[in-house]
Protein backbone atom coordinates (compact mmCIF):
# COMPACT_ATOMS: atom_id res chain seq x y z
CA UNK A 1 0.00 0.00 0.00
CA UNK A 2 1.49 3.28 -0.83
CA UNK A 3 1.60 6.43 1.46
CA UNK A 4 1.43 10.30 1.35
CA UNK A 5 5.15 10.28 3.38
CA UNK A 6 7.86 8.48 3.63
CA UNK A 7 7.81 5.56 6.19
CA UNK A 8 3.65 5.79 6.09
CA UNK A 9 1.84 2.60 5.41
CA UNK A 10 -1.87 1.10 5.84
CA UNK A 11 -1.50 -1.51 8.21
CA UNK A 12 -4.11 -4.57 9.66
CA UNK A 13 -4.37 -4.53 13.05
CA UNK A 14 -3.37 -8.46 13.30
CA UNK A 15 -0.42 -7.03 11.32
CA UNK A 16 1.11 -5.33 14.41
CA UNK A 17 -0.41 -6.50 17.28
CA UNK A 18 -0.16 -10.07 19.10
CA UNK A 19 -3.33 -11.63 21.04
CA UNK A 20 -1.45 -12.38 23.73
CA UNK A 21 -2.79 -16.28 24.56
CA UNK A 22 -0.89 -17.55 28.05
CA UNK A 23 -2.43 -19.43 30.90
CA UNK A 24 -1.69 -20.25 34.23
CA UNK A 25 -2.72 -21.29 37.38
CA UNK A 26 -2.52 -18.29 39.45
CA UNK A 27 -2.75 -20.31 42.72
CA UNK A 28 0.49 -22.16 41.84
CA UNK A 29 2.64 -19.36 40.05
CA UNK A 30 1.62 -16.61 43.24
CA UNK A 31 -0.53 -14.29 40.95
CA UNK A 32 -1.66 -11.99 43.47
CA UNK A 33 -5.23 -9.80 41.71
CA UNK A 34 -7.59 -11.14 39.05
CA UNK A 35 -9.17 -8.55 36.58
CA UNK A 36 -13.01 -9.05 35.57
CA UNK A 37 -14.88 -6.56 33.04
CA UNK A 38 -16.85 -4.72 36.22
CA UNK A 39 -13.35 -3.77 36.97
CA UNK A 40 -12.66 -2.17 33.48
CA UNK A 41 -13.83 1.78 33.54
CA UNK A 42 -14.63 3.19 30.21
CA UNK A 43 -13.04 6.09 29.16
CA UNK A 44 -9.63 5.40 31.55
CA UNK A 45 -6.50 3.53 30.88
CA UNK A 46 -6.02 2.73 34.32
CA UNK A 47 -6.70 -0.61 36.33
CA UNK A 48 -8.10 0.92 39.19
CA UNK A 49 -9.92 -2.06 40.87
CA UNK A 50 -9.21 -5.71 41.23
CA UNK A 51 -10.39 -8.96 42.82
CA UNK A 52 -7.74 -11.32 44.84
CA UNK A 53 -7.44 -14.82 43.66
CA UNK A 54 -6.64 -16.14 46.84
CA UNK A 55 -10.68 -14.77 47.43
CA UNK A 56 -11.34 -17.82 44.84
CA UNK A 57 -11.11 -17.21 41.00
CA UNK A 58 -11.75 -19.07 37.70
CA UNK A 59 -9.69 -16.76 35.56
CA UNK A 60 -6.83 -18.35 33.91
CA UNK A 61 -5.51 -15.85 31.21
CA UNK A 62 -2.32 -13.85 32.28
CA UNK A 63 -1.29 -10.72 31.58
CA UNK A 64 1.80 -8.67 32.04
CA UNK A 65 2.22 -4.94 32.60
CA UNK A 66 2.49 -2.58 29.80
CA UNK A 67 -0.02 -5.11 28.29
CA UNK A 68 -3.54 -3.72 26.95
CA UNK A 69 -7.12 -5.36 28.26
CA UNK A 70 -9.64 -5.01 26.03
CA UNK A 71 -13.28 -6.02 26.28
CA UNK A 72 -14.49 -8.16 23.85
CA UNK A 73 -17.70 -8.82 25.46
CA UNK A 74 -20.38 -5.60 24.89
CA UNK A 75 -17.79 -3.49 23.74
CA UNK A 76 -20.22 -0.41 23.31
CA UNK A 77 -18.94 -0.13 26.73
CA UNK A 78 -15.65 0.89 25.75
CA UNK A 79 -14.20 -0.44 28.04
CA UNK A 80 -10.01 -0.93 27.52
CA UNK A 81 -7.09 -0.30 30.14
CA UNK A 82 -3.11 -0.58 30.38
CA UNK A 83 -2.09 -3.11 32.86
CA UNK A 84 0.56 -1.90 35.86
CA UNK A 85 0.59 -5.26 37.01
CA UNK A 86 0.78 -8.59 36.78
CA UNK A 87 -2.37 -10.64 37.03
CA UNK A 88 -5.14 -13.02 35.10
CA UNK A 89 -8.40 -11.53 33.68
CA UNK A 90 -11.95 -13.03 32.38
CA UNK A 91 -12.51 -14.42 29.26
CA UNK A 92 -14.12 -11.98 27.91
CA UNK A 93 -11.16 -9.50 27.92
CA UNK A 94 -8.53 -9.71 25.28
CA UNK A 95 -4.57 -9.66 26.13
CA UNK A 96 -2.71 -7.32 23.40
CA UNK A 97 0.55 -6.26 22.61
CA UNK A 98 2.90 -4.71 20.06
CA UNK A 99 4.03 -7.44 17.72
CA UNK A 100 7.00 -5.71 16.81
CA UNK A 101 7.93 -2.69 19.11
CA UNK A 102 9.97 -1.22 16.19
CA UNK A 103 6.83 -0.63 13.94
CA UNK A 104 4.30 -0.20 16.60
CA UNK A 105 4.73 1.45 19.62
CA UNK A 106 3.68 -0.35 22.90
CA UNK A 107 2.01 2.72 24.19
CA UNK A 108 0.52 3.42 20.71
CA UNK A 109 -1.87 0.31 20.84
CA UNK A 110 -3.86 1.67 24.13
CA UNK A 111 -4.71 5.36 22.43
CA UNK A 112 -5.69 3.11 19.04
CA UNK A 113 -8.20 0.98 20.85
CA UNK A 114 -9.76 3.90 22.91
CA UNK A 115 -10.40 5.87 18.98
CA UNK A 116 -14.45 5.81 17.78
CA UNK A 117 -13.20 3.89 14.71
CA UNK A 118 -11.77 0.70 16.57
CA UNK A 119 -14.80 0.42 18.91
CA UNK A 120 -17.13 1.07 16.05
CA UNK A 121 -15.41 -1.56 14.28
CA UNK A 122 -15.76 -3.71 17.48
CA UNK A 123 -19.55 -3.40 17.97
CA UNK A 124 -20.44 -3.44 14.26
CA UNK A 125 -18.61 -6.97 14.18
CA UNK A 126 -19.60 -8.70 17.66
CA UNK A 127 -22.32 -11.09 17.39
CA UNK A 128 -24.87 -12.44 19.68
CA UNK A 129 -28.25 -10.41 21.09
CA UNK A 130 -28.20 -10.45 24.62
CA UNK A 131 -24.10 -10.74 25.20
CA UNK A 132 -22.88 -9.65 21.97
CA UNK A 133 -19.13 -10.53 21.50
CA UNK A 134 -16.33 -9.73 19.01
CA UNK A 135 -13.76 -12.26 17.68
CA UNK A 136 -10.31 -11.62 17.34
CA UNK A 137 -10.12 -12.10 13.59
CA UNK A 138 -12.63 -9.31 12.87
CA UNK A 139 -10.51 -7.07 15.10
CA UNK A 140 -7.13 -8.35 13.02
CA UNK A 141 -8.84 -7.46 10.05
CA UNK A 142 -9.05 -3.86 11.02
CA UNK A 143 -7.08 -1.36 8.65
CA UNK A 144 -5.22 1.98 10.40
CA UNK A 145 -2.30 4.36 8.88
CA UNK A 146 0.50 3.60 10.84
CA UNK A 147 3.14 6.77 10.89
CA UNK A 148 6.97 6.33 11.17
CA UNK A 149 8.11 5.60 14.68
CA UNK A 150 9.45 9.07 15.43
CA UNK A 151 5.92 10.33 14.24
CA UNK A 152 4.34 7.84 16.39
CA UNK A 153 6.48 8.64 19.97
CA UNK A 154 5.58 12.02 19.28
CA UNK A 155 2.06 11.13 18.92
CA UNK A 156 2.08 8.88 22.60
CA UNK A 157 3.93 12.10 23.97
CA UNK A 158 1.19 14.10 22.98
CA UNK A 159 -1.96 11.56 24.29
CA UNK A 160 -0.09 10.58 27.34
CA UNK A 161 -0.61 14.11 28.71
CA UNK A 162 -3.59 14.50 28.05
CA UNK A 163 -4.37 11.17 29.47
CA UNK A 164 -2.64 12.04 32.71
CA UNK A 165 -4.62 15.45 33.39
CA UNK A 166 -7.50 12.91 33.04
CA UNK A 167 -5.82 10.35 35.32
CA UNK A 168 -4.97 12.64 37.92
CA UNK A 169 -8.88 14.44 37.93
CA UNK A 170 -9.60 10.68 38.40
CA UNK A 171 -7.42 10.39 41.28
CA UNK A 172 -8.55 13.29 43.04
CA UNK A 173 -12.56 12.67 42.72
CA UNK A 174 -11.68 9.30 44.33
CA UNK A 175 -9.72 10.79 47.39
CA UNK A 176 -12.51 13.67 47.58
CA UNK A 177 -15.40 11.02 47.86
CA UNK A 178 -13.61 9.38 50.28
CA UNK A 179 -13.14 12.25 52.82
CA UNK A 180 -16.65 12.78 51.83
CA UNK A 181 -17.91 9.07 53.33
CA UNK A 182 -15.50 9.75 56.06
CA UNK A 183 -17.47 12.77 57.09
CA UNK A 184 -20.67 11.50 56.21
CA UNK A 185 -20.03 8.57 58.83
CA UNK A 186 -18.03 10.63 61.86
CA UNK A 187 -20.92 13.34 61.86
CA UNK A 188 -23.33 11.04 61.42
CA UNK A 189 -22.97 8.01 63.42
CA UNK A 190 -21.97 7.14 66.52
CA UNK A 191 -18.36 5.75 67.11
CA UNK A 192 -19.14 2.53 68.15
CA UNK A 193 -22.04 1.24 66.08
CA UNK A 194 -23.96 -2.04 66.54
CA UNK A 195 -24.56 -5.05 64.15
CA UNK A 196 -28.14 -4.17 63.15
CA UNK A 197 -29.30 -1.73 60.50
CA UNK A 198 -31.79 0.34 62.79
CA UNK A 199 -30.95 3.79 63.40
CA UNK A 200 -31.52 2.89 66.69
CA UNK A 201 -28.35 0.66 66.40
CA UNK A 202 -25.89 3.48 65.04
CA UNK A 203 -27.26 6.99 65.28
CA UNK A 204 -25.55 9.10 68.00
CA UNK A 205 -27.42 8.60 71.43
CA UNK A 206 -28.81 11.72 72.25
CA UNK A 207 -30.29 12.31 68.73
CA UNK A 208 -34.04 11.36 68.67
CA UNK A 209 -35.72 9.10 65.94
CA UNK A 210 -38.58 10.91 64.27
CA UNK A 211 -40.59 9.03 61.32
CA UNK A 212 -39.86 11.02 58.09
CA UNK A 213 -43.80 11.52 57.42
CA UNK A 214 -43.43 13.99 60.71
CA UNK A 215 -41.58 16.27 59.28
CA UNK A 216 -42.64 16.81 55.83
CA UNK A 217 -45.95 19.76 55.69
CA UNK A 218 -49.25 17.81 55.71
CA UNK A 219 -50.57 19.95 52.73
CA UNK A 220 -47.12 18.25 51.02
CA UNK A 221 -47.31 14.63 51.98
CA UNK A 222 -44.73 12.55 50.70
CA UNK A 223 -45.56 11.40 47.49
CA UNK A 224 -45.04 9.35 44.17
CA UNK A 225 -45.69 10.76 41.25
CA UNK A 226 -47.48 10.66 37.29
CA UNK A 227 -48.32 6.68 36.77
CA UNK A 228 -48.56 7.65 32.63
CA UNK A 229 -47.17 10.61 31.54
CA UNK A 230 -48.01 9.73 27.79
CA UNK A 231 -45.53 11.09 24.65
CA UNK A 232 -43.47 14.50 25.06
CA UNK A 233 -45.54 17.39 24.14
CA UNK A 234 -44.08 20.62 23.17
CA UNK A 235 -45.48 23.06 25.73
CA UNK A 236 -46.13 20.74 28.54
CA UNK A 237 -45.29 20.58 31.93
CA UNK A 238 -41.45 19.87 32.61
CA UNK A 239 -41.67 16.43 34.08
CA UNK A 240 -38.60 14.89 36.51
CA UNK A 241 -37.51 11.04 35.83
CA UNK A 242 -34.46 9.19 37.30
CA UNK A 243 -32.82 10.03 34.61
CA UNK A 244 -32.59 13.47 35.94
CA UNK A 245 -31.27 12.97 38.88
CA UNK A 246 -27.82 11.51 37.25
CA UNK A 247 -26.75 14.73 36.32
CA UNK A 248 -28.60 17.52 38.15
CA UNK A 249 -31.28 17.72 36.17
CA UNK A 250 -29.53 19.09 32.87
CA UNK A 251 -30.86 15.78 31.21
CA UNK A 252 -33.59 16.69 28.66
CA UNK A 253 -36.61 16.71 30.82
CA UNK A 254 -40.14 15.06 29.67
CA UNK A 255 -42.91 17.48 28.99
CA UNK A 256 -46.18 16.19 30.11
CA UNK A 257 -49.65 17.13 28.57
CA UNK A 258 -50.97 19.54 30.70
CA UNK A 259 -54.55 17.65 30.39
CA UNK A 260 -52.68 14.58 32.33
CA UNK A 261 -50.51 16.56 34.65
CA UNK A 262 -53.59 19.05 36.09
CA UNK A 263 -54.83 15.16 37.36
CA UNK A 264 -51.66 14.79 39.75
CA UNK A 265 -51.26 18.12 41.79
CA UNK A 266 -50.30 16.38 44.72
CA UNK A 267 -46.53 15.42 43.34
CA UNK A 268 -45.87 18.74 41.67
CA UNK A 269 -42.56 19.80 42.74
CA UNK A 270 -40.14 23.28 43.37
CA UNK A 271 -36.89 24.29 44.02
CA UNK A 272 -35.33 22.71 47.08
CA UNK A 273 -37.83 19.49 47.40
CA UNK A 274 -35.76 15.98 47.49
CA UNK A 275 -36.50 13.39 45.25
CA UNK A 276 -35.98 9.66 45.47
CA UNK A 277 -36.30 6.85 43.13
CA UNK A 278 -39.13 4.28 44.48
CA UNK A 279 -38.79 2.15 41.64
CA UNK A 280 -36.48 0.08 39.32
CA UNK A 281 -32.64 -0.65 39.83
CA UNK A 282 -32.12 2.92 40.54
CA UNK A 283 -34.16 2.20 43.76
CA UNK A 284 -32.58 5.07 46.35
CA UNK A 285 -30.81 7.58 43.69
CA UNK A 286 -31.46 10.45 45.49
CA UNK A 287 -31.17 14.36 44.50
CA UNK A 288 -32.72 18.24 45.11
CA UNK A 289 -34.55 19.97 42.80
CA UNK A 290 -32.51 23.19 41.51
CA UNK A 291 -33.39 27.09 42.04
CA UNK A 292 -36.00 27.93 38.91
CA UNK A 293 -37.13 24.07 38.39
CA UNK A 294 -40.98 23.55 39.00
CA UNK A 295 -42.95 20.82 37.49
CA UNK A 296 -43.83 17.22 38.44
CA UNK A 297 -42.46 13.60 38.66
CA UNK A 298 -42.92 10.30 36.86
CA UNK A 299 -44.24 6.69 38.80
CA UNK A 300 -40.65 5.78 39.39
CA UNK A 301 -40.12 9.23 41.97
CA UNK A 302 -41.30 10.27 45.56
CA UNK A 303 -41.23 13.45 46.21
CA UNK A 304 -40.12 14.59 50.18
CA UNK A 305 -40.78 17.88 50.89
CA UNK A 306 -39.28 20.03 54.03
CA UNK A 307 -39.84 23.58 55.59
CA UNK A 308 -36.22 24.14 55.43
CA UNK A 309 -33.90 24.22 52.63
CA UNK A 310 -30.73 23.18 55.01
CA UNK A 311 -33.13 20.34 56.42
CA UNK A 312 -33.52 19.20 52.70
CA UNK A 313 -29.58 18.97 52.44
CA UNK A 314 -29.04 17.47 55.79
CA UNK A 315 -31.85 14.63 54.70
CA UNK A 316 -29.65 13.97 51.33
CA UNK A 317 -26.20 13.70 53.33
CA UNK A 318 -27.83 11.53 55.69
CA UNK A 319 -29.73 9.09 52.57
CA UNK A 320 -25.80 8.53 51.61
CA UNK A 321 -24.19 7.82 54.23
CA UNK A 322 -23.32 3.98 54.50
CA UNK A 323 -25.43 2.89 57.74
CA UNK A 324 -28.78 4.68 56.34
CA UNK A 325 -28.33 2.98 52.79
CA UNK A 326 -28.57 -0.35 54.91
CA UNK A 327 -31.03 0.87 56.32
CA UNK A 328 -33.35 1.89 53.33
CA UNK A 329 -32.39 -1.37 50.88
CA UNK A 330 -33.30 -3.41 54.25
CA UNK A 331 -36.90 -2.09 53.55
CA UNK A 332 -36.85 -2.27 49.79
CA UNK A 333 -39.21 -5.11 48.67
CA UNK A 334 -38.63 -6.77 44.80
CA UNK A 335 -35.86 -8.46 43.25
CA UNK A 336 -36.75 -8.57 39.45
CA UNK A 337 -37.72 -4.64 39.85
CA UNK A 338 -37.10 -3.40 43.53
CA UNK A 339 -39.18 -0.82 44.89
CA UNK A 340 -39.27 1.82 48.14
CA UNK A 341 -43.47 1.61 48.89
CA UNK A 342 -44.11 4.81 49.77
CA UNK A 343 -45.80 3.58 52.92
CA UNK A 344 -42.52 2.31 54.61
CA UNK A 345 -40.55 5.70 53.23
CA UNK A 346 -43.25 7.88 55.07
CA UNK A 347 -42.76 5.37 58.38
CA UNK A 348 -38.19 5.52 58.02
CA UNK A 349 -37.20 6.53 61.42
CA UNK A 350 -34.50 9.50 61.13
CA UNK A 351 -32.45 10.65 63.24
CA UNK A 352 -33.13 14.16 63.59
CA UNK A 353 -30.92 16.02 66.31
CA UNK A 354 -31.43 20.00 67.13
CA UNK A 355 -31.95 22.88 64.21
CA UNK A 356 -28.40 24.11 64.76
CA UNK A 357 -26.62 20.93 64.51
CA UNK A 358 -28.23 19.52 61.91
CA UNK A 359 -27.82 22.94 59.71
CA UNK A 360 -24.18 22.69 60.89
CA UNK A 361 -23.91 19.50 59.52
CA UNK A 362 -25.76 20.23 55.59
CA UNK A 363 -23.25 22.87 55.53
CA UNK A 364 -19.83 21.16 56.64
CA UNK A 365 -21.02 18.30 54.16
CA UNK A 366 -22.64 20.12 51.56
CA UNK A 367 -18.88 22.05 51.23
CA UNK A 368 -17.32 18.82 50.27
CA UNK A 369 -19.79 17.28 48.37
CA UNK A 370 -19.32 20.15 45.96
CA UNK A 371 -15.87 19.71 46.11
CA UNK A 372 -16.70 16.10 44.35
CA UNK A 373 -19.05 17.88 41.90
CA UNK A 374 -16.50 20.17 40.96
CA UNK A 375 -13.86 17.50 40.06
CA UNK A 376 -16.61 15.63 38.50
CA UNK A 377 -17.71 18.35 36.22
CA UNK A 378 -13.79 18.83 35.84
CA UNK A 379 -13.27 14.77 34.60
CA UNK A 380 -15.88 15.39 31.97
CA UNK A 381 -13.62 18.11 30.60
CA UNK A 382 -10.88 16.11 31.09
CA UNK A 383 -12.30 13.02 28.99
CA UNK A 384 -13.96 15.37 26.04
CA UNK A 385 -10.41 17.10 26.25
CA UNK A 386 -8.72 13.74 25.31
CA UNK A 387 -11.21 12.07 23.31
CA UNK A 388 -11.13 15.12 20.61
CA UNK A 389 -7.03 15.24 20.91
CA UNK A 390 -7.59 11.38 19.69
CA UNK A 391 -10.01 11.90 17.08
CA UNK A 392 -7.46 14.75 16.10
CA UNK A 393 -4.33 12.85 15.87
CA UNK A 394 -6.01 9.38 14.33
CA UNK A 395 -7.77 11.29 11.78
CA UNK A 396 -4.77 13.71 10.45
CA UNK A 397 -2.79 9.73 10.52
CA UNK A 398 -5.65 8.64 8.12
CA UNK A 399 -5.43 11.44 6.21
CA UNK A 400 -1.76 10.99 5.34
CA UNK A 401 -2.20 7.94 4.24
CA UNK A 402 -3.12 7.57 0.36
CA UNK A 403 -5.37 4.88 -0.46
Amino acid sequence: MSSSGKGWERVRFGDVVSLVADRCDPLEEEVERFVGLEHLEPGNLRVRSWGLVKGGTTFTSRFRPGQVLFGKRRAYQKKVAVADFEGVCSGDIYVFESSNEARLHPRLLAFLCQTDAFFEHAVGTSAGSLSPRTSWSQLANYEFALPPMEEQAQTVAILCRTSDVLDHHQDAIRLCESVYMASLVSGLTRTHPGAGVSPDCWAKESWPLVSLESLTPSEAPISYGIVQAGDSVEGGVPTATSNNLNVGFREKVHLTHPRIEAAYARSRIRAGDVLVTVKGFGTGKIGVVPMGFSGNINRDLARVRFPVSADSEYFVHLWRCPRFERYWRAVRVGTTRPELSIGPLRRMRIPWPPREVRHALARELTKVRQCCEGLADRIVDARTLHRATLGRVFSRMEARVVL
